[in-house]
């Protein structure tokens, strides 16, 4: 009886295909742009011999699809860090400042679910803990699409907005702040220990927007990992079970992207010498009065269509944060 071989192994036939595929889809859309532009270069040729309005007008349009596609394939290539291709999960948590942060926080959470939504991923809500009067007290979000991670990695860190508080009967000038962190999704791949012994599961009632219930148990779970304080609840479903599984899905991943940000802590710690990255208390300021300006303090980038962020609108910061950062931006 033959021995067995590598290929034998479910696993390593599916991880070479996968990875087979992988390379496939890098390989093969340059092949298509490379061929194109030995098109238009030979179309480019037979014009400059036989000048035609219509050739030229087709050579024309076929040329910006060509450039379109390549910025396309260039920004791609920013995004080649290990975690970049996953699914990501977002939280969303208010500052200090009550009322005003937490409703700050509830905005923050529409414009990401906005822009999940215009590029085609899938949103699905983890966990909501409402505010008493408004806006939220924390929330996480599971993002679900291609290189979902290597994108949103740009948005971690605080957030401030500057406006005339709806809530404020004086109409003064109000400044808050919430912070935005963003976990790559753990695959079954990917092996993440947890000692169940240090872990604290406490189980709640789950709750909806003005205090109403969604169900009358305590389906609503949340896990505590007592050596690294994190803490994560999950109260989509109306069984406990589904949200305990959920909720270590999601105590997985922040594990994962705790041990990430060691190493990388570590690393920076030895080296000690890249200091031109000038990490702030805030990535990025939200201005709606007295004037309307987004402003991106790592990359400078400036977008006066307030409203349009805040409807979605954030690749214009994405991509210029990858561009500045590449797959050397913080993992």
């Amino acid at each position: 009886m033959a021995s067995p071989t590598f290929w034998d192994h479910p696993d390593n036939a599916r991880s070479t295909i996968e990875e087979a595929n992988k390379l496939k889809s890098w390989v093969e859309p340059w092949k298509a742009v490379a061929n194109q532009a030995l098109e238009l270069a030979e179309m480019a040729e037979l014009l400059e011999v036989e000048p035609d309005e219509e050739l030229e007008a087709e050579w024309t349009q076929e040329l910006r699809g060509a450039t379109r596609r390549l910025e396309r394939l260039e920004f791609q290539t920013m995004l080649q860090g290990e975690d970049d291709h996953r699914s990501a999960i977002l939280t969303v948590h208010p500052g200090a400042g009550g009322l005003e942060s937490q409703d700050w926080a509830e905005m923050l959470l529409r414009m990401y679910t906005r822009w999940a939504e215009r590029r085609g991923f899938t949103v699905s809500v983890l966990d909501l803990q409402p505010g008493e009067e408004a806006g939220i007290k924390s929330a996480s979000l599971e993002i679900t699409g291609d290189h979902v991670y290597g994108y949103l990695k740009a948005e971690k860190g605080v957030h401030r907005l500057v406006r005339i508080s709806p809530f404020d009967s004086q109409s003064r000038r109000h400044t808050s702040f919430a912070s935005v962190f963003v976990y790559p999704e753990v695959d079954d791949d990917i092996e993440v220990e947890i000692d169940e012994s240090d872990l604290r599961i406490d189980t709640y009632r789950a709750s909806g927007a003005g205090g109403q219930h969604v169900n009358k148990t305590d389906s609503a779970v949340r896990i505590t990992h007592q050596p690294t304080k994190i803490v994560v609840s999950c109260q989509q479903e109306r069984s406990q079970h589904k949200n305990k599984n959920t909720a270590m899905k999601m105590l997985r991943a922040a594990l994962y992207e705790h041990a990430l940000r060691e190493q990388e802590e570590e690393k920076k710690a030895l080296e000690a010498t890249k200091t031109d990255i000038g990490w702030g208390s805030q990535i990025r300021s939200y201005v709606f009065a007295p004037y309307t300006m987004v402003n991106d303090h790592r990359t400078e980038m400036k977008v006066g269509d307030v409203q349009g962020v805040m409807d979605g609108k954030l690749d214009p910061f994405i991509e210029s944060y990858l561009k500045k950062f590449g797959a050397t931006a913080a993992a």
